[in-house]
């Protein structure tokens, strides 16, 4: 099958948005399908208001129109909101070629966040993108759930994945944070006003907290939390070893759509702290013990009081975190992708005959 993913966001860009897309073509590829990213750094670019490393491509619509013509692809994937992804889908349209959606940000949300208005304002407009996909990818049950009721139609779950050959239980911990005053508290991610540091960064707790990642808020909060060590970002073997040397991942984000760095850290045996909002709910669990409430030990906590819920999280047993952690396999999520694509390509072809 020719599959042409569309997509706003991309490398240098470091996210999950990214990670999950990139991993997902290449494992794709190697089954024998044949993939195309049509990405920013296809075309002339902006830096995009408030993020000045994510760049957005400006009037893509004729150059990409020129690319899908060539590519000539069986299905597009469209993976984001954004002007690559509204002139793919546009072309899709006018061409009678179908295509899937996702939902990968909560992007009312974000704008809620940035601009003081109400999150309502925005979801029309998600709506009407989404609406004629053929298949809108989710990454949580619950997702799904918000999305049906909110008037989006054909969502389907693509859960997410990690490196488990990166992310074990047995990497040593990072030497700089091997020291630290004890619990070591780690947060993964964007700096960036909508992730809510903030209210991690603010609570009272022992130990150290250290913050891993880079965005347009890290030197704003490096003066504001002197205490708080910021690493900047991290890739590869030195992510793996600072999750290693962490007593705790706190996760404050309150509209993330799923939370990569979550696995990643249960994966290297780092029980994890959040709120109880979509995402956290979807993969600790209301009770620490998964979302089924079926683990038989503790993988972390989610309280309303993100003090109580890290006091909570330092009692999981390492050794049954990493294995709920290293659970999450790239390959189930590269399958139900598949599944999708090919479901919603079958779909088109018996509308046509």
């Amino acid at each position: 099958m020719r599959i042409a993913i569309a997509t706003d966001a991309w490398h240098p860009q470091v996210n999950g948005v990214v990670r999950t897309i990139d991993t997902t073509a290449r494992i794709v590829a190697s089954r024998g399908h044949d993939v195309a990213i049509l990405s920013p750094d296809q075309f002339r670019t902006i830096a995009c208001p408030g993020y000045s490393e994510i760049r957005l491509a400006i009037a893509p619509r004729i150059r990409l129109r020129k690319r899908l013509h060539v590519l000539n692809p069986d299905i597009v994937h469209i993976a984001t909101e954004g002007p690559i992804g509204w002139s793919a889908r546009g072309w899709c349209l006018s061409h009678g070629i179908p295509f899937t959606s996702a939902f990968h940000t909560r992007f009312p949300d974000y704008a809620a966040v940035r601009t003081g208005l109400s999150p309502d304002v925005f979801w029309p407009t998600m709506r009407r993108f989404h609406a004629p996909s053929q298949a809108v990818l989710t990454s949580t049950a619950s997702l799904m759930d918000e999305l049906k009721a909110r008037g989006f139609a054909n969502t389907r779950l693509w859960s997410r994945g990690i490196d488990t050959a990166l992310f074990r239980p047995d990497v040593h911990p990072l030497a700089s944070l091997s020291n630290l005053p004890r619990p070591v508290l780690l947060s993964v991610g964007r700096v960036a006003v909508e992730k809510n540091l903030e209210s991690f960064l603010s609570t009272e707790t022992c130990g150290t907290k250290v913050v891993v990642g880079d965005g347009p808020m890290l030197e704003t909060l490096r003066r504001r939390f002197p205490e708080v060590i910021f690493t900047g970002a991290l890739f590869g073997d030195a992510l793996a070893s600072a999750y290693a040397a962490a007593d705790v991942f706190v996760f404050p984000s309150k509209t993330d759509t799923f939370g990569l760095v979550m696995i990643e850290a249960l994966a290297c045996g780092v029980p994890v702290a959040a709120y109880p909002v979509p995402g956290p709910l979807d993969i600790v669990g209301g009770e620490g013990r998964g979302p089924r409430n079926d683990l038989p030990s503790h993988i972390g906590a989610v309280d309303h009081d993100l003090r109580r819920a890290i006091e909570l999280a330092m009692r999981a047993d390492r050794t049954a975190v990493a294995s709920y952690g290293r659970a999450f396999s790239w390959e189930t999520s590269a399958d139900q992708f598949v599944d999708a694509l090919m479901g919603a390509f079958s779909t088109a072809l018996d509308c046509v005959a």
